[in-house]
């Protein structure tokens, strides 16, 4: 099973990059998803990331970054790199995708996805509005089909 899951608040203009991936992706191949993939928008919920990715041989998680590089530049980097370990805490909206890579493969051991592979694009801006920076929107663009493309390949390869 391949899991795509997009991330992101598209109230804060760029935050929302990881949420209009999974969006396009899904409206661009409709019924034409294979049925050993996935495509889920997470939202800013962290938890849902572990659950969905429970199961998974692959994962693909899209976000938007603050790195002080560029607005727009696409990072792929491998999860175990990202993985982080939650804080202790008693509010839910602490836990972030980078928590769920690390408490997923604490908690599902072999039952989480081995593979999982991170695509951060630069925000421009995070602040409150509607819609993405022209430089974040054309990225967001180009890690769709680099998606699509993986699909395809899964498609064949599975």
């Amino acid at each position: 099973m391949l899991t795509i899951i997009g991330c992101g608040n598209p109230n804060r203009r760029d935050d929302g990059a990881g949420v209009a991936v999974v969006q396009r992706l899904q409206a661009s191949l409709g019924n034409g998803l294979p049925p050993d993939v996935r495509i889920f928008d997470a939202g800013t919920a962290g938890m849902d990331v572990m659950f969905q990715a429970r199961g998974s041989r692959t994962l693909i998680l899209v976000d938007a970054c603050r790195s002080g590089a560029e607005p727009g530049a696409v990072f792929e980097v491998p999860g175990e790199e990202l993985a982080a370990r939650p804080a202790p805490s008693y509010n839910l909206h602490d836990f972030r995708w980078d928590h769920a890579l690390y408490a997923g493969r604490q908690i599902y051991g072999e039952d989480f996805p081995g593979e999982v592979t991170v695509y951060l694009i630069e925000a421009a801006s995070l602040e409150l509005g509607i819609g993405l920076t022209p430089e974040v929107e054309r990225s967001v663009e180009t890690v769709v089909g680099r998606l699509a493309e993986r699909i395809q390949a899964w498609r064949v390869d599975g």
